[in-house]
């Protein structure tokens, strides 16, 4: 059972709520804190003082005045008219995630919102209700607000959701369950929308997803280092402590544990001075996308109990602040960033994918580790793919965030566009595992041709995986299906 209190959330946590069906529980102090800031939403109404977002329209709109009656009316025709998300529906992962981020947020006390509508949250988590919500449609500021709108039209009856595997309309789901469609009030729908909860919802996964697979990329290069006959001397300690980034050091450490006790790797001048930079740099290059996935997860943890609605209810009331903490920015960044770090990880992925096929490379491999070179060609066409995903990640690497596109009759004049990069940066990470997958299956190929009995005990036991998985290569077959299952073994 994971509490949420609107502080203290991990990715951790998060791993186990969507990955592992752990439940959540909204904590008592916290529910304190929400019914304050809801009394105060409503002495403002009551008491007839202009406040945006309450009693004025949204946008360009703030400076219209909304007559108390016709409050609740105001917040049902946000969330319709804001409700423009279009193409293919984000993954129920992500969905997921943006639930519990959204309730999370909404538990700090600042926003306003009756605290039934978050045990409905609660709820629909727990009983793995997930809002169909289409990916495209947010710039990134205002607030996720044409995702996070799909997901209230799930909450008020009027939008699709997923259960146990099938799309249905929310108002069958709630009558089956015995509960009324919520019925949003004074600032409710504002406070639901106005945050950044779907660009940082598939952030999270997106982090979750690449973290496995930079530690995935360490036992495969380890196993081609093996297969071509890799110098081990590049690894050594000295070398990175010489240099002084923490991350360097750390993938040397674990490089030297994979290939502990091997009978393929060589030293210095036994076989050739120097290798290639694809292996010998490893540290280095790897290294550096361990930074970047440092740099993203510190954000992520951020916003993930940060109060990013507008406007923000502090002094019970006494004091309401129109901000930009919907801005997303620094999540924009950071998934930009992601994506130049898992691009990486491919990019050099390839190159030793190159090196295991190419008979001018491959330290007397056969060429394409054909069974039958010439009447069969094995992997050549695996390499070509491996390229392809690696080029069209580089088309996808190209930052979101450097773009702004002026909306709300240029009241909101500068946006993040950060959904798009976490999109993106999700994108990139399918084609880095199936990137990877195929130089696992590549290098699994090249270890049995090298003697399997030579490897290091725990890449032989990462070997023996890859077997149980996928076969040798005896002849030519149809090997997207053999990459697409070490794919899937790849992933969380």
């Amino acid at each position: 059972m994971i509490i949420l209190n609107g502080s203290a959330l991990t990715i951790a946590q998060m791993k186990s709520i969507l990955y592992d069906g752990a439940k959540i529980k909204i904590d008592e102090e916290a529910k304190a804190c929400v019914q304050k800031s809801r009394q105060a939403v409503e002495r403002i109404v009551r008491e007839g003082k202009t406040v945006y977002g309450i009693n004025t329209g949204f946008g360009k709109f703030s400076d219209l005045k909304i007559a108390e009656q016709e409050v609740n009316e105001l917040q049902l025709n946000l969330i319709r008219s804001h409700a423009c998300g279009l193409g293919e529906p984000f993954p129920e992962l992500v969905s997921r995630a943006m639930m519990v981020l959204r309730l999370n947020a909404l538990l700090k006390g600042f926003s306003g919102i009756r605290l039934q509508v978050l045990e409905r949250l609660e709820f629909m988590v727990n009983a793995s209700i997930h809002p169909v919500i289409p990916q495209q449609g947010s710039l990134g500021a205002s607030g996720d607000l044409a995702p996070l709108s799909h997901l209230v039209l799930a909450l008020i009856g009027e939008g699709e959701v997923v259960v146990n595997g099938q799309q249905r309309p929310a108002n069958e789901v709630w009558a089956e369950q015995g509960l009324e469609p919520i019925e949003l009030r004074a600032k409710e729908g504002l406070a639901l929308i106005n945050g950044t909860q779907a660009m940082t919802a598939q952030g999270v996964v997106n982090y979750i997803e690449a973290e496995k697979l930079a530690y995935a990329s360490e036992w495969i290069a380890a196993m081609t280092l093996e297969s071509l006959r890799g110098i081990l001397d590049a690894f050594h300690p000295a070398v990175h402590e010489a240099r002084g980034f923490k991350e360097q050091s750390d993938v040397a450490t674990r490089m030297r544990a994979w290939l502990k006790g091997s009978q393929l790797t060589t030293v210095q001048g036994e076989m050739r001075v120097q290798d290639p930079y694809s292996l010998r740099c490893i540290p280095q290059i790897h290294g550096a996308s361990w930074q970047v996935l440092g740099y993203v997860k510190d954000k992520l943890e951020i916003e993930m109990n940060a109060a990013t609605d507008n406007p923000l209810i502090f002094e019970d009331g006494a004091l309401v602040i129109s901000g930009g903490n919907f801005h997303g920015q620094p999540i924009a960044f950071a998934m930009d960033f992601l994506k130049i770090g898992m691009s990486e990880l491919a990019n050099v992925s390839e190159r030793r994918i190159e090196r295991l096929v190419n008979p001018s490379l491959n330290v007397g491999l056969p060429p394409f580790l054909s069974a039958a070179p010439g009447l069969q060609s094995g992997a050549m066409i695996l390499q070509y793919s491996a390229a392809s995903l690696v080029s069209e990640n580089k088309t996808l690497a190209y930052p979101a965030s450097v773009d702004s596109i002026p909306s709300s009759a240029n009241q909101e004049d500068h946006v993040s566009m950060g959904t798009t990069g976490a999109r993106h940066a999700y994108s990139i990470i399918q084609n880095v595992r199936r990137v990877l997958a195929i130089e696992a299956f590549c290098a699994a190929q090249a270890a049995e041709y090298r003697g399997t009995d030579l490897m290091a005990p725990k890449l032989f036991e990462k070997w023996q995986e890859v077997r149980a998985i996928v076969p040798a290569i005896t002849g030519d077959r149809i090997f997207s299906k053999d990459v697409e299952m070490l794919a899937l073994y790849l992933a969380p």
